[in-house]
């Protein structure tokens, strides 16, 4: 309760006593434990004392009016750490007007890679707390990745197609990889950076990736790695591909690609996370320009 919510252990306890914000429930043990309905009452609570409301007075509360004022908030200025809590709330209630109001609101004032980065991130490290927590099931992750992945989605397209001079890239996630909204958002970042983009999707069969790299003969093939795969299996995986390119760069980033340990083809370059690839894909625009 305390990770995902952001109070305090002891804060929880406080409020319970004093205010009976939330009357947790006991083992035989008489360890405490909470509910999903206490979940999204906290998330509630944490969402109004965050505005300055005193916990004595949300206590006086009924649960229909501590919702109508989270309702009437989030049609005004709040800050990152209150959206990521009312965001949790929403995915917990299946509520998409509000979080489609939330993310749309975000992404018009700040921009998509600034959602991304300080909204979007953090959030998915709450849901992994509650994942952890059993607070969140399929249905909150196949809610929530839609969602994200249609706004990705609409903003490549809002994009303008290039443009003389871009560097030519083939992106992809092979077999067992299901990170679809990070291929999304890769796409994106490419694309506003006027690089040419053939996106292949999720799932891709190497016997595929070498016949798009025949085909469309990139500058760059771009992949991501995250779920774990035997040293050997990746070894030979990797000497396929690259034995397949001939003026093709191949960059890998993710987890695998930083664990493993790995003796990496020639043709292969090692971006260790978002932030080292976004400042090779602007680097590589002047690099094909010059």
């Amino acid at each position: 309760m305390e990770n995902i919510s952001g109070v305090k252990a002891h804060t929880i306890r406080i409020w319970e006593k004093r205010y009976g914000i939330i009357k947790p429930k006991r083992t035989d043990s008489n360890i405490r434990y909470y509910t999903d309905e206490d979940l999204r009452y906290l998330l509630n609570v944490c969402i109004l004392y965050k505005k300055g409301y005193k916990i004595s007075k949300i206590a006086e509360m009924s649960v229909e009016e501590i919702k109508d004022m989270i309702n009437s908030k989030t049609n005004m200025t709040i800050g990152v750490e209150d959206k990521v809590d009312a965001l949790m709330l929403f995915i917990l209630e299946l509520d998409s007007y509000n979080f489609n109001k939330i993310l749309n609101q975000n992404i018009e004032q700040e921009s998509l890679v600034l959602t991304m980065e300080n909204l979007i991130y953090p959030l998915m490290d709450k849901i992994s707390l509650a994942w952890l927590a059993g607070s969140f099931q399929g249905v909150h992750e196949s809610f929530v990745s839609q969602i994200i992945k249609s706004k990705i989605q609409s903003c490549i397209e809002d994009l303008p197609e290039d443009c003389d001079f871009a560097p030519n890239y083939v992106i992809y996630l092979p077999e067992g990889e299901k990170e679809e909204l990070s291929l999304l958002y890769l796409h994106y970042l490419l694309k506003k950076n006027q690089c040419k983009v053939v996106n292949l999707g999720v799932q891709v069969g190497l016997r595929d990736v070498i016949l798009a790299c025949n085909t469309v003969k990139p500058d760059y093939l771009f992949t991501i790695l995250n779920q774990e795969i035997p040293r050997q299996i990746f070894q030979n995986y990797l000497d396929q591909i690259s034995s397949n390119l001939s003026n093709t760069k191949f960059i890998l980033t993710g987890y695998q690609v930083i664990a493993q340990m790995i003796d990496w083809p020639k043709e292969i370059m090692i971006l260790k996370d978002l932030k080292s690839s976004i400042e090779f894909i602007k680097q590589s625009k002047k690099h094909i320009r010059a």
